[in-house]
């Protein structure tokens, strides 16, 4: 059908506002502070082919994988047997999702008796069960990371409210209220899209409406063909390294090699390491979310919507076995570290072909620190989801204390860790002096969270990377600080490893210090000027300017001419 032109653009626009919508009623409905404060929740608004159509800007981990996940519920259940108040539910890595606690939900849009697309959300639940509240850090396999839910098909007054589905995963998980808050959270989110969907139908005709949507995937993916195109044809190499396993100190190599020919880019992830037997690993819907991102960010421009369209000119090959396509069933909860080195790895050839358009590495780590506490016949659990410093790029310097580029995520206020939590206090929260990597334009900084541990029965259990290999630099530039964490107890400190799990005691004191993101370019080119607003700042030590910048020797030789 021809699509008039005007009504396409408010369609469309009307189509991005409720996906906006959507992650808003998302993140204010949900009960834990991993999704009401970190926001790890994501929203999105599909068509009736399950293909994404527009996005709330929220966690870019989550939403490359959506359509990979409606899929595998699709095949067993087709959209034409949905009936009102049907869902399809799944939180299945080796099925098109993430990792055990990114729960997964999609729900049909009718409108005069027709599916016309779907409301999807995913939130990353505080607690699923498993071997151990929270994170699991020493799972072997996938099933001691928590309850698995299989790509199904539910139906909402049937299963959920006191149906088997709700007594199922309240039965298996330690922090009921808060998970299944954020459940409910999800459906609230998806009826606010499909109702927003609903009044379009209702306005326009639903025929419009859909047409309407394959534009706007068409647009995208045109506006993406069209940028990399710009690209000169070619090969290029990236490569990026995470710490160790958990087990072994051996690093682990992510390998990139990435094609752009014509309007298309095909990468390769040949020479990448094996899967591990500790939770590093990444499934295969997550591997291309994390290489989508990088192209969209370095090649693309901010108005194009990240949808379906964006990813269709980009394929991949991932050695089956490795560790970015497990095999099953190898555990995959802290599959955001091998991401974060994808990532990494891309950008890095990217840089070979269009420097302008890139960023240093960042730390560009997900530290997932979790405190636990079993007390009063029930658990308490919080988990931050930190961030650090990004990389410095040609226009200007890395961001400081930021989620990374993947994640996203916010940091939560000191106030709401003291509303909600009572068996910790939080001592200190400041940016990292001297750990953004020096260059023409500086990396970000990183930060500081102390915590005090005021009750027994507690437990920290983490995952995070860049503890011994730093963010290196471009065209230069030099490195970013590495992370460390350490508990003073009894007046001796403790280094804590990145990856792992120990018990805490009254009086611990944790302290958790980010990574800084690495410099672009010559540090002997950054502006003395910059330099010292940098240490009025105390974002750089006087003795950090005057080694990494000789800053009072460019000032000196400044004032003399």
């Amino acid at each position: 059908m021809t699509l008039d032109p005007v009504d396409h653009a408010v369609i469309s626009q009307g189509i991005i506002a409720a996906a906006r919508e959507m992650g808003s009623k998302l993140v204010r409905s949900a009960y834990s502070t991993v999704v009401r404060e970190a926001a790890d929740a994501s929203a999105a608004l599909m068509d009736r082919q399950g293909r994404v159509v527009a996005q709330a800007e929220m966690i870019p981990m989550q939403l490359g994988s959506m359509r990979a996940t409606w899929t595998a519920c699709a095949q067993r259940h087709p959209v034409e047997t949905l009936v009102e108040g049907d869902f399809y539910l799944s939180n299945d890595p080796y099925n098109g999702g993430q990792h055990i606690p990114d729960v997964f939900i999609f729900q049909p849009v009718f409108f005069e008796g027709r599916v016309i697309g779907f409301a999807a959300s995913v939130a990353h639940h505080l607690e699923m069960g498993g071997a151990a509240a929270g994170i699991v850090a020493d799972a072997t396999d996938l099933y001691q990371e928590g309850l698995r839910l299989p790509p199904a098909r539910w139906n909402l007054e049937r299963d959920w409210e006191g149906g088997p589905l709700k007594r199922l995963i309240e039965a298996n998980i330690r922090v009921p209220q808060l998970t299944l808050g954020d459940f409910n959270a999800q459906f609230a989110a998806n009826g606010v899209g499909g109702g927003r969907l609903k009044e379009l139908a209702a306005k326009y005709g639903a025929k419009t409406l859909e047409a309407s949507m394959a534009e706007l995937i068409a647009y995208s993916e045109r506006r993406v063909r069209a940028a990399i195109a710009e690209v000169p044809d070619g090969t290029w190499h990236g490569e990026d390294f995470i710490d160790d396993d958990g087990v072994h100190d051996e690093a682990l190599a992510i390998r990139a090699a990435v094609t752009i020919k014509g309007d298309a880019i095909h990468i390769d992830f040949a020479g990448t390491s094996g899967q591990v037997m500790r939770n590093l690993n990444s499934p295969l819907s997550s591997t291309h979310s994390a290489a989508f991102t990088p192209i969209k960010a370095a090649l693309t421009s901010a108005d194009i919507p990240f949808n379906h369209g964006m990813t269709q000119p980009v394929t991949l090959s991932v050695p089956h076995g490795s560790l970015l396509n497990p095999r099953h069933p190898a555990p995959v909860h802290a599959r955001m570290l091998a991401c974060y080195r994808v990532f990494n790895a891309v950008m890095k050839a990217l840089a070979q072909a269009v420097p302008e358009k890139v960023i240093a590495c960042g730390f560009d780590t997900t530290t997932a620190l979790t405190m636990t506490q079993y007390g009063d016949d029930r658990y308490r659990i919080i988990t931050e989801v930190l961030g650090g410093g990004y990389g410095g790029s040609r226009h200007q310097d890395g961001v400081s204390a930021v989620g990374g580029p993947l994640a996203n995520c916010t940091n939560t206020p000191v106030e709401a860790l003291d509303l909600d939590y009572d068996f910790f206090r939080m001592h200190e929260y400041s940016l990292r002096t001297d750990s953004g990597g020096a260059g023409r334009t500086r990396g970000g900084l990183g930060y500081t969270r102390v915590y005090e541990i005021l009750k027994p029965g507690s437990t920290l259990t983490m995952y995070a990377d860049r503890f011994r290999l730093a963010p290196q630099g471009l065209f230069g530039g030099h490195p970013g600080e590495c992370a460390r964490c350490t508990i003073k107890r009894n007046g001796e400190i403790i280094e804590v490893p990145p990856k792992g799990i120990l018990p805490l005691e009254v009086g611990d004191i944790i302290t958790i210090m980010t990574g800084g993101g690495a410099g672009y370019g010559d540090p002997g080119e950054r502006d003395p000027e910059l330099i010292g607003e940098d240490v009025a700042d105390g974002l750089v030590t006087p003795n950090a300017a005057r080694h990494d910048y000789g800053w009072r020797a460019a000032l000196d030789h400044r004032e003399t001419t």
